[in-house]
């Protein structure tokens, strides 16, 4: 079983931003992160599990555990019904990230993933680890 950390931070809403992910795997964790300029919190709490993703092979079991309930209940829940109303939400607008919530979906339909929302700043140690990669990484800007 692989457990995967993610988070997202944006200095400013929107400004400059980065992610990060912690991927626990046989004992060893591996930290990935990155940033950009001119984004969203919401792109950067997306581009966390995508880039987490992106490293595993589809034969493994995947646990991610994320703060962030848009990305947690987006990803099990209201992704089903933007696909059936192509990518339009229930006030028939364009969903928000699109570009990423495509490639998020696309990941998790090809792997095994359990998705898992924490509280933050509750005590978890990686959830707090990674929330200061992320931070460190929005940081680089």
């Amino acid at each position: 079983m692989i457990k995967i950390y993610t988070d997202g931070s944006c200095l400013k809403n929107p400004g400059d931003g980065g992610w990060a992910a912690i991927i626990s795997k046989n004992g060893e964790n591996i930290e990935i992160s990155g940033s950009e300029k001119d984004t969203t919190n919401n792109r950067m709490e997306l581009l966390a599990p995508i880039n987490a993703l992106k490293e595993m092979k589809s034969n493994e079991q995947i646990e991610i555990y994320t703060d962030s309930q848009y990305v947690k209940l987006g990803i099990t829940e209201w992704i089903n019904k933007w696909v059936v109303n192509n990518w339009k939400t229930s006030k028939k607008e364009d969903v928000k990230n699109k570009d990423l919530w495509i490639e998020l979906y696309d990941l998790n339909k090809s792997l095994d993933v359990k998705w898992n929302w924490i509280k933050a700043h509750a005590g978890n140690i990686m959830n707090e680890k990674v929330d200061l990669l992320a931070k460190k990484a929005a940081n680089l800007n």
